[in-house]
């Protein structure tokens, strides 16, 4: 997928022409769909909730497993799946460090992304802010914010990421100096932790393989043509997809497997399925979380999700 600087600038005037007759919350959604299982179950959820969420558009990133055209032909999958048209934008496959530096170039590393961020939040204001959900590494949302400061104010970012106050945490290994400037910037932030093992945070929202037979199997629209999976088959709705997916992903002793990213959705749609704390921002240093009691940068921690209502509304938004 090449995107030209010429075709972004004309997507982004029809898209923000396009935002003042949706009532859905203007939403890009930044993902390394090829990775897991959790993105394309919170894409589905996305794109099924249209009336909540106006996506313009799909940005992809690597952290691993295959190619920049590889995320963007997972997200793909998942739209033809639901039967919704949506932007798909290839960004960064390398990290913040290796790309910042080449940001006057035009045609830098993930641009396509990057330049979409920037037009987008341009045309918002800060009472009107453009919601960013990065559900991978935070590069392409920290390039955005390199290369337009501007951007700033007009900006919401929701992340899928950290164990804070924990160490590790996949997203955030990936490329923790974009973490870092994003949490050093002055951008409205909310993270979404997963917490591995805990239940307090979003690797506790799960749905084991035999509620995927029963309940969400089979369910959703029927996509106009089949769709070949990530693991071969074919498909054409996403409940079976989504089955496929489980049967082919190491699981908990119990079937189960954590739906991190959807539940972060989840919370953008209802702030009442989580508990939102306001902090000083900390600062990743050596691999370890530094509190810092009087910075006056704040960022907000999301948790104690509720998995109950998060997991029922999505197999309920698949089935109508």
């Amino acid at each position: 997928m090449k995107l030209s600087s010429i075709f972004l600038t004309f997507a982004a005037m029809l898209l923000s022409m396009s935002c003042a007759s949706n009532s859905g919350l203007d939403v890009i959604f930044d993902t390394d769909a090829n990775n897991e299982i959790d993105d394309q179950h919170a894409i589905a959820y996305l794109l099924l909730n249209d009336d909540s969420f106006n996506t313009l558009a799909i940005t992809t990133n690597v952290t691993v497993n295959g190619s920049i055209q590889a995320q963007c032909d997972e997200v793909q999958r998942v739209a033809t799946l639901v039967d919704k048209d949506v932007t798909i934008i290839p960004g960064a496959t390398a990290s913040f460090e290796e790309i910042s530096g080449t940001l006057d170039n035009p045609e830098h590393d993930g641009f396509q992304a990057v330049d979409f961020i920037i037009q987008q939040a341009l045309a918002h204001s800060p009472k009107n802010k453009l919601t960013v959900i990065p559900v991978g590494k935070l590069t392409n949302v920290a390039l955005a914010i390199a290369k337009e400061p501007r951007i700033v104010p007009n900006l919401k970012v929701v992340w899928l990421g950290s164990n804070y106050p924990d160490p590790g945490e996949h997203n955030m290994v990936c490329d923790i100096p974009s973490m870092n400037y994003v949490i050093e910037s002055d951008v409205e932030l909310a993270v979404s932790v997963a917490r591995y093992g805990k239940p307090s945070g979003t690797d506790a929202v799960r749905v084991t393989i035999d509620r995927v037979r029963n309940e969400i199997a089979g369910k959703g629209p029927q996509a106009r043509t089949p769709v070949t999976g990530r693991h071969g088959g074919e498909f054409t709705c996403f409940g079976d997809y989504s089955l496929n997916l489980f049967e082919n992903i190491d699981k908990a002793e119990d079937g189960s497997r954590a739906l991190f990213d959807m539940a972060c959705v989840a919370v953008v749609k209802n702030p009442e399925w989580c508990d939102a704390t306001v902090i000083p921002a900390p600062v990743l240093v050596d691999g370890q979380w530094v509190e810092r009691p009087d910075n006056a940068r704040k960022v907000t921690i999301l948790e104690n999700y509720k998995g109950t209502e998060i997991i029922n509304d999505f197999i309920n938004i698949l089935a109508r």
